[in-house]
C-alpha cells in the first residue's frame, strides 16, 4: 500500500518571544546523545528502577511489583538499541554532510552514564559539547532535568568551568520530529478504514488518539513556567500546549474532518496525587461506549518505541482494543526515520558556525523554542540544583554566566 500524500505547513518566522534567548552560533566539538536509559538483561531491572526512583526511598518490594512490563520483555528495555541506532544514524547523516562532530551517548538512569561520558570526552580533548536529547517536550522531567544532569556531573567531576556543554533547542514542533508522525497517521487511517471496510463496516466511526506521557499536574502547570516567559498556555501548560498545537497540525495535513483526542499514558506514583487526563484506556472504554469502532493511536510524546510504547500501548491500549471491538493501529515512532535523522542534524547545524542553518522551522505558532531556558523554567519542586543553558546560570559555561548576545535582529 503506498502512503498517501499529505501536506504538512511549516514557517521558518522567528518567534519574538523565544529569540530573546537564542544563542549565537559556536564551534562545538563534540555532540552528547542524551536519553533516559533502561535495563538490559532481569538482573539490571531492580537496580535501575532505584536510579529512577532515587531519593524517593521506595523499597524494592515495591519496584519489584512495578517491573513486570521489563520482566515481560526478558528485562531489557529497548531504549538502548534504539539510541544505539538512532546515533549510527546520526553518524552517518553527519559524515555524509561532510561534518566531522563525533557523536557520544550518555543516559540518565543506566550505563553509560553521564558523568563518566563527560570525563572522557574531557579525557579525549572536547571542551565545547552540544547535548541532543530524547524528549523532544517542555516539562520537567524531558528539559530541565536533562540540564540539570549536565550540571550535577560537571560538578561531580570538576569540569565545571573546563568543559562547556549547551543543549539543542526543544524540538517538539520540527518538521523533523512531526513529519513521520504526519506519514504514519495518514497510514494509520489508511489501515484501520480498510480493516473496518473488510468487516463490512466502511462508514463506522473512526478518532485518532494522540497519546503521551502522563505528568503530575503540579509538573504540568510549572512546564513552561516563568517569570520572563509572558505567555499564557493553552490547559495552563506549555507541556500540554505544545502536544495539542502539534496534535492540530498533524490532523491539518491528514484529516481536518477527524475528531481527535490527547489522550495519557504510564501514570505511576501516589495515587492521591492528580496526573493529566484522561487516561488511554479510560478514554477508549468511554468511547467504545459512544460507538467508535475504529482508532488510530499516534504516540506524540515519544522519540523511540521504548518501553512506555511497547507496553503502554502496544501491548495494554492495543489490548484494551480488542477487548472493546474497536479496529486499531499504532502508528510508529521517528526512531531512525530519514526526516527524523536529518533534522536533528538540522538542529545541530542552526548551532554550528562552520554549517550554520540560518533558519528555524517549526510547525506551530509555539516554537522555535527557547536555547536557552527562561530562569526557573519548569521548577524542580525537590529543590534547585546546577543546571546548563538557563537565563544568569554560569554552570556549563566556563563561569560566566549564560549570554543572551546570541538573539538575532
Amino acid at each position: 500500500m503506498s502512503s498517501p500524500r499529505v501536506n504538512l505547513a511549516v514557517s521558518t518566522g522567528l518567534n519574538d518571544i523565544t529569540e530573546r534567548f537564542r544563542q549565537a552560533p559556536k564551534e562545538y566539538d563534540a555532540i552528547l546523545l542524551a536519553s533516559f536509559g533502561g535495563p538490559e538483561g532481569q538482573d539490571d531491572v531492580i537496580p535501575f528502577l532505584r536510579n529512577v526512583t532515587r531519593g524517593r526511598g521506595i523499597p524494592d518490594e515495591r519496584l519489584e511489583e512495578v517491573s513486570h512490563h521489563y520482566r515481560a520483555f526478558g528485562g531489557i528495555s529497548p531504549i538502548n538499541q534504539q539510541n544505539r541506532d538512532l546515533k549510527a544514524s546520526i553518524e552517518a547523516e553527519l559524515a555524509a554532510r561532510g561534518i566531522e562532530l563525533p557523536v557520544l551517548w550518555g543516559n540518565r538512569n543506566w550505563d553509560p552514564y553521564i558523568a563518566p561520558v563527560l570525563q572522557d570526552a574531557y579525557d579525549a580533548g572536547h571542551r565545547r559539547i552540544l547535548m541532543l536529547t530524547t524528549s523532544a517536550y517542555t516539562c520537567y522531567s524531558s528539559c530541565r532535568q536533562y540540564r540539570e544532569d549536565i550540571g550535577i556531573a560537571l560538578n561531580e567531576t570538576g569540569l565545571d568551568g573546563k568543559l562547556e556543554v549547551d543543549k539543542v533547542r526543544a524540538y517538539f514542533d520540527h518538521p523533523g520530529f512531526i513529519e513521520p508522525f504526519v506519514e504514519g497517521t495518514a497510514e494509520g487511517l489508511a489501515k484501520v478504514r480498510a480493516e473496518l471496510a473488510a468487516a463490512g463496516t466502511p462508514d463506522a466511526p473512526v478518532r485518532v488518539l494522540f497519546a503521551t506521557h502522563s505528568i503530575p499536574t503540579r509538573d504540568a502547570e510549572a512546564a513552561g513556567a516563568s517569570a520572563e516567559e509572558p505567555r499564557e498556555f493553552e490547559g495552563n501548560s506549555a507541556y500540554v500546549a505544545q502536544h495539542l498545537a502539534n496534535a492540530r497540525a498533524i490532523m491539518a495535513a491528514v484529516a481536518p474532518e477527524l475528531e481527535w483526542d490527547l489522550v495519557y499514558q504510564s501514570r505511576s506514583g501516589a495515587p492521591h496525587i492528580p496526573w493529566l487526563e484522561p487516561d488511554i484506556n479510560d478514554h477508549l472504554e468511554e468511547l467504545a461506549g459512544q460507538g467508535l469502532k475504529g482508532a488510530v493511536i499516534v504516540p506524540l510524546g515519544f522519540v523511540s518505541d521504548h518501553m512506555e510504547v511497547a507496553w503502554d500501548l502496544d501491548t495494554e491500549a492495543l489490548e484494551t482494543c480488542r477487548n472493546l471491538g474497536i479496529a486499531a493501529t499504532r502508528v510508529p515512532t521517528p526512531g531512525t526515520h530519514g526526516k527524523f535523522v536529518s533534522g536533528l542534524v538540522d538542529l545541530i547545524c542552526e548551532r554550528t558556525v562552520e554549517q550554520h542553518i540560518p533558519d528555524r522551522p517549526h510547525v506551530t505558532e509555539l516554537g522555535p523554542w527557547y536555547d536557552v531556558l527562561p530562569a526557573n523554567c519548569s521548577e524542580n519542586f525537590r529543590g534547585a540544583k546546577p543546571v546548563i543553558a538557563e537565563n544568569g546560570s554560569t554552570v556549563g559555561t566556563g563561569h560566566e554566566a549564560y549570554p543572551v548576545s546570541g538573539a538575532t535582529k
